[in-house]
């Protein structure tokens, strides 16, 4: 039996050839395309509940962050597969946090793209190799391992803001220290959870309840 799949895109353009494209895939069928989360929840109400959906971060009305969150709440069997243009660590770490189990870039290729679907069904999640290799794989390695670790109050404040949408400069005034002291700290979590970037930060703060 075909995985169901609903579009969700103020593109719709976008949204259309996404919907040709996936109409080739054996495994995948698209039910219906939204404008945006607040057009889904109406469709919802009379329309089959998909096994997927293809998410947009930036829409009007209703963006990505807000639907995901939605779905996560009243529909958390629907695996959620983000969709942007730009491959930034803000949407990255906001959608994750929403609820996103995976995240895909919309110039990937329709090869790429089936196995990225596959992907999501088969392990519950897709997220591409820039962000894979540098989150998952360190956060998820030895997650028990990690839990271990002793972090200071302070850098366990750091790390709750590190989920934000704040700089280095405005975690620093938030936190009443200087922004040397704010790279301190970041390069101290760096060295005990043996990661290289703020992603990978806000990652396990995340995954590990950290996050604000």
């Amino acid at each position: 039996m075909k995985k169901t799949i609903v579009i969700i895109d103020d593109h719709l353009l976008i949204a259309s050839a996404l919907s040709s494209i996936i109409s080739s895939f054996n495994q995948f069928e698209v039910l219906y395309i939204c404008e945006n989360g607040m057009d889904f929840q109406e469709k919802l109400n009379h329309k089959k509940v998909p096994d997927i959906v293809l998410l947009d971060v930036n829409m009007p009305i209703m963006d990505g962050f807000e639907t995901a969150k939605w779905m996560h709440k009243t529909h958390p069997q629907i695996l959620i597969m983000a969709l942007s243009m730009q491959n930034d660590d803000s949407s990255l770490i906001k959608m994750i946090k929403s609820g996103a189990k995976g995240y895909m870039l919309k110039n990937i290729q329709p090869l790429d793209l089936e196995k990225a679907l596959e992907s999501l069904v088969e392990k519950g999640r897709y997220f591409p190799e820039w962000a894979s290799k540098k989150i998952f794989e360190n956060v998820c390695a030895d997650e028990k391992e990690l839990k271990e670790i002793k972090l200071s109050d302070r850098e366990t404040e750091f790390l709750k803001y590190t989920t934000t949408e704040m700089n280095y400069k405005q975690i620093s005034e938030k936190m009443f220290c200087s922004p040397r002291t704010i790279e301190n700290y970041r390069d101290s979590l760096f060295e005990k959870l043996q990661l290289r970037t703020r992603v990978g930060l806000a990652v396990y703060a995340i995954k590990n309840g950290y996050s604000i």
